[in-house]
């Protein structure tokens, strides 16, 4: 067999199902894994016949390794590793439910940790292998409303460092991220929300074919990080070199921008089990409202940055 072996856990949407396809599109072979088999065996039927589906639960670790063992029966091997399973919770840090940030967590940080157990035994057998772990812009930054999936994205950003250092004795290993900002896909309109309206994608919006393009990218030429957004680097800018301007400034953006105007009663969306995804939601944005959103945002830091500058007197 000439075609890589490729898991994805997350796969039945979103990033995952688009890289899922993108891999199977090169004619590599894909083993698919989330919680919804039925939404699974969806994405299989377009990524030919020899897509193999294990239904999985990333936050129970026996159905991770259950997942590397299959494959490994099937196709003897596992080339790359793409783990993008997450689930998100809106609401101030007070007004989520303890089990609703716990669970955030357990999938979204204690998952991936899972996942690259399982993949590691395989690769260090091996001596090859690739892992690729959907990291995210609030990895690098601090939003509010959102404290379960920064607390978990910070934490998988610390894992992954500490992952590379405990591998370099092993040089045909490789741990990637893959860093995306906002990008359409229905994690936000099946998220937990405890803040009284759905949450949204803030602008500018990638597709996630476009974050899949970059992961496909990772599995050719490795490399420690592919950040995809191109907001990124002056968001990451903005937290870091005026910390008081951002802190002012990010909540009254990500309640105008992060929360569409849709009411919502408090719910655990998919937090707990899977339910049906509609790709895109509310409040999706166009170039026009894009390029509105990001001169509105820039005119407010320079403003900001003026005004700073007096005030220090240089």
């Amino acid at each position: 067999m000439t075609s890589r072996v490729v898991v994805l856990t997350g796969a039945s949407s979103g990033i995952g199902r688009a890289s899922a396809l993108a891999f199977a599109g090169r004619g590599d072979v894909v083993v698919l894994a989330a919680r919804d088999e039925e939404a699974l065996a969806a994405v299989a039927a377009r990524c030919g016949p020899d897509a193999l589906v294990v239904p999985a639960d990333v936050t129970r670790p026996e159905q991770v390794d259950a997942v590397a063992a299959a494959a490994v029966r099937r196709f003897g091997r596992i080339d790359v590793w793409v783990d993008t399973a997450a689930v998100m919770a809106y609401g101030r840090f007070e007004d989520l439910p303890p089990e609703v940030f716990d669970r955030v967590v357990a999938t979204d940080l204690l998952g991936s940790s899972h996942v690259a157990r399982a993949a590691l035994r395989v690769f260090r057998r091996q001596r090859h292998g690739t892992l690729i772990v959907g990291s995210s812009l609030l990895a690098h930054v601090a939003v509010p409303y959102m404290s379960a999936y920064v607390t978990a994205k910070w934490g998988l950003l610390g894992l992954v460092r500490t992952l590379r250092q405990e591998t370099r004795d092993l040089p045909d290993v490789h741990i990637c991220r893959v860093t995306p900002g906002s990008t359409d896909t229905s994690i936000y309109t099946s998220a937990a929300t405890y803040a009284g309206f759905v949450g949204r994608p803030p602008p500018p919006v990638d597709s996630a074919e476009r974050v899949a393009a970059a992961v496909v990218r990772l599995a050719d030429r490795p490399r420690h990080n592919a950040s995809v957004g191109a907001a990124n680097r002056f968001i990451e800018a903005g937290f870091v070199l005026l910390p008081p301007l951002y802190d002012v400034l990010v909540t009254p953006l990500m309640r105008s921008f992060g929360l569409s105007r849709r009411p919502a009663a408090p719910h655990d969306g998919n937090v707990f089990e899977p339910r049906p995804r509609v790709e895109g939601g509310p409040g999706r944005w166009g170039r026009a409202k894009v390029a509105a959103a990001i001169g509105s945002a820039g005119a407010a830091v320079t403003a900001g940055a003026l005004l700073a500058r007096r005030a220090s007197g240089r």
